[in-house]
């Protein structure tokens, strides 16, 4: 063993290792995209890995690796779990043979994501046993105990964190590479009667699954995570029930001199009823703190009704503790103070200094405004809409460009224009979406399209990359998470062979160009696609500054009141351009209407 300073995310992946994974697969998605790129790095040579194309995928073939004998992982965020859903469910009446560890980041705010789910629900409703690890230390043993758990009782489990155990850091204990466990796959055995999913299976494997989770409530409660602490003098009439990070919280916050029983819960489904039995025994009053959903407070709820207990469960449903939001060490300081009947100290306000307003915006020299504002010179005057989608280009939405009018899930925007088009025939219909997003979910939508005779303009944002997650590769990129050169998969070939007639690819840096490109397209019948293709600004290196001679400037704003763009401010009345951001796109350059901006020496 020795030390090591590490992500939480990163101690996720060293304990899958430790725990002898062979397979790891996943979509990118904040906050659980490192896992799989510390696997990578870290790669003693003996795990496959990839970034597959969606969570369903990665799902499918980690099940496949599974179904052989091997210690296999997934990973995605809570919002990928919609995606994975599908193989999921029937997976569960399946089970596998080897471990299968379904690692899902939960994101309470949310911070950076759509939804605010909670895959402890999912668990129960899923019925598959989940682990929910508190600390950075705890989740790199527990990750460890998922894949045993996994493989003991034939079944995939859930191990799910939340950002602030995903993103936080801690020095922890790890194993050395020679005490890693080593998993040998037996390798996949023919048996149709087990691996065939038909209705009589499924109806034997679900009564099956209902006695392993009675079984595995009982097991839970002997589970050493599953905990109660602080037992003081005399009995106590209050508790306190959490799990994951609001446990880290509510220690932190409490101290030696509370009265109070506090309950640990890291595994929530199958819930440790007996544990709870035990904890609840002489209380009055329980205040439950927990992201995001009111999974403990129902729990113990029902554990009061079924025993006849008499103690009064509080939480989110009796609205002592907030339905929505993640917690923060004051919010469950504050709760806790409330329930307690203590007083809060006041923490005494730092005199800090104001932050600087930085709202989200597109990076400056991003392809995709030089796509947007094509666009919509295009389309001035007539009636249209622009559905968007989940990435970088989500920020399209900001003025001065609006130009996302809906953004659902990832790939929905394709069809969302469908469903337009079919209501308000004179409406011109767009929809936006990455290169990424396009082979991981754009693609049906497109195949819908043209077999239901929709009318509508695809516009591809094609940057090369997963930009928003930290630059993952994808089928387009041409090469591998496994560092393997392959051929790129031509996103204008899939189109046509879809059935598109009119596919263009254009620059959109080429403002003239893609301006007239979308024009024509747009008065085309049918699905049409333009391929807006230029490197993201994070890949691509820049070709110089762009330079603004205050001579011909008639401080008239138009590039920063169109553009957006954060390298472009005013400087006594005359634009001006922040060197340390500009990367000379040139777009700024051919929207000035009197010339008076143009590239400086290259590399300035």
């Amino acid at each position: 063993m020795h030390k090591e300073f590490l992500m939480g995310n990163e101690a996720i992946a060293l304990g899958a290792l430790s725990a002898g994974v062979n397979l790891v697969a996943g979509y990118p998605g904040t906050p659980s995209t490192e896992v799989l790129e510390t696997i990578a790095k870290q790669n003693p040579g003996t795990v496959y890995v990839e970034w597959s194309v969606n969570e369903k995928a990665g799902l499918e073939v980690a099940a496949g690796a599974a179904y052989s004998g091997a210690r296999a992982m997934v990973t995605m965020k809570q919002v990928g779990l919609n995606v994975a859903s599908d193989p999921l469910m029937s997976l569960e009446y399946i089970g596998v043979k080897g471990g299968l560890v379904v690692m899902v980041a939960d994101d309470p705010g949310p911070i950076s994501s759509q939804t605010e789910q909670d895959t402890r629900t999912f668990a129960g409703f899923s019925k598959l046993p989940l682990f929910d690890p508190s600390s950075v230390q705890e989740a790199y043993e527990m990750i460890q105990e998922a894949f045993e758990y996994s493989e003991q009782y034939h079944t995939p489990v859930f191990f799910r964190s939340t950002t602030r155990v995903c993103h936080g850091y801690a020095s922890i204990d790890v194993k050395d590479q020679e005490e890693y466990y080593i998993n040998t796959p037996e390798g996949f055995i023919k048996d149709s009667s087990k691996w065939v999913i038909f209705p009589r299976l499924s109806r034997i494997n679900h009564g099956k699954i209902e006695e392993r989770n009675a079984f595995l409530s009982d097991v839970f409660s002997e589970y050493k995570r599953n905990f109660i602490w602080k037992e003081t003098e005399g009995a106590p009439h209050r508790g306190i029930a959490a799990h994951g990070i609001s446990y880290a919280y509510a220690m932190d916050n409490l101290n030696k001199d509370d009265h109070v029983r506090l309950l640990k819960v890291s595994t929530p489904f199958p819930f440790p009823e007996k544990l709870a039995v035990e904890f609840l025994d002489g209380l009055d009053e329980v205040l439950c703190l927990e992201e995001l959903d009111p999974v403990i407070e129902r729990a113990l709820t029902y554990v009061c009704g079924k025993y006849g207990l008499k103690t009064r469960i509080l939480g989110k449903l009796t609205g002592h503790v907030a339905n929505a939001g993640e917690n923060t060490m004051e919010s469950v300081g504050a709760a806790i103070a409330a329930f307690l009947g203590m007083e809060q100290e006041p923490q005494e306000a730092m005199d800090m200094p104001p932050l600087p307003v930085r709202p989200p915006v597109l990076c400056a020299g991003c392809p995709h405004r030089a796509s947007f504002y094509a666009v919509k010179q295009a389309m001035l005057g007539r009636k249209t809409i622009f559905c968007g989608d989940i990435g970088c280009y989500t920020l399209g939405n900001a003025m001065p460009l609006d130009m996302v009018d809906t953004c659902l899930c990832m790939g929905a925007g394709i069809n969302i224009a469908q469903g337009v088009r079919h209501i308000e025939p004179d409406t011109a219909c767009f929809a936006f979406v990455g290169d990424s997003t396009f082979f991981a979910s754009g693609i049906t939508g497109v195949v819908n399209a043209v077999y239901n005779q929709a009318d509508m303009t695809l516009i591809v944002l094609d940057n090369s990359t997963t930009a928003m997650t930290g630059h993952q590769p994808h089928p387009g990129t041409g090469h591998t998470m496994m560092g393997e050169i392959v051929e790129k998969i031509s996103i204008e070939k899939i189109l046509r062979a879809i059935g598109l007639t009119a596919v263009e690819t254009v620059n959109p840096l080429n403002l003239d160009e893609a301006v007239a490109c979308v024009k024509n397209m747009a008065d085309q019948p049918g699905v049409k696609a333009i391929v807006f293709k230029s490197p993201c600004i994070a890949l691509a290196k820049p070709s110089g500054k762009s330079i603004v001679d205050n001579d011909k400037c008639i401080g008239c704003q138009k590039c920063i009141r169109q553009l957006g763009c954060p390298a472009l401010i005013m400087n006594n009345g005359k634009a001006a351009i922040d060197q340390s951001q500009c990367t000379r796109c040139s777009l700024c350059e051919q929207v000035c209407p009197v010339g008076a901006i143009s590239g400086g020496n290259k590399n300035e």
